[in-house]
Parts: structure tokens; C-alpha cells; sequence
């Protein structure tokens, strides 16, 4: 089995200080027309508990590989959000 290398984007804070996270996934809604990503801390990557971070996602434009990223606020994108990570951990237990 090959050894995957993970995608990796950097995402600064609110006080603009960079940090380096692994992406977990990227889905779209079909309904809503908008994606969304998954991501965790690097740091953390190897940990038992981490904490998950999830954003709407605009790309800026097919070559260019900068994405614009927008917090989730509502109630029904977070349960689509939570819906879609749970699929995927029961994916990965099956396995």
C-alpha cells in the first residue's frame, strides 16, 4: 500500500498568523451549489482527539490553486457538514 500524501493549506488567523493544516476532504452540494473542506491541525494530525475545522470554499479560478474560504454560520450547512464526516468515519472503520 503506498503511503499517500496528504494535501496540506495554510490559513491564517484572525491576528494573521499562518498556520499549516491537512486537509481531510472537499465536498460539494449539489443543491446549494457550494463546497466545503475539511481540515486539521497538522500539529495534531497524529493525535487520538482532534479538533476538526470546516469552511465554505470558493476557488478564485480554475488555474490558480488560492481559495477563498468563508465560515459556516448556519445550522443546515453545519448538518450537512457533520453528516458528510460522519459517512466518511464510517467509511474509514470499515476498511
Amino acid at each position: 500500500m503506498a503511503l499517500e500524501e496528504k494535501e496540506r493549506i495554510i490559513i491564517p488567523d484572525e491576528n494573521g498568523e499562518e498556520h499549516l493544516f491537512e486537509v481531510l476532504f472537499t465536498f460539494d452540494v449539489d443543491e446549494t451549489k457550494q463546497s466545503y473542506i475539511a481540515v486539521i491541525p497538522v500539529e495534531q494530525a497524529e493525535d487520538e482527539e482532534v479538533e476538526v475545522y470546516a469552511f465554505r470554499y470558493e476557488e478564485k479560478d480554475e488555474d490558480d490553486n488560492d481559495l477563498s474560504l468563508f465560515p459556516i454560520e448556519s445550522d443546515e450547512e453545519w448538518e450537512i457538514v457533520e453528516e458528510m464526516l460522519h459517512t466518511l468515519a464510517d467509511e474509514e472503520n470499515e476498511e
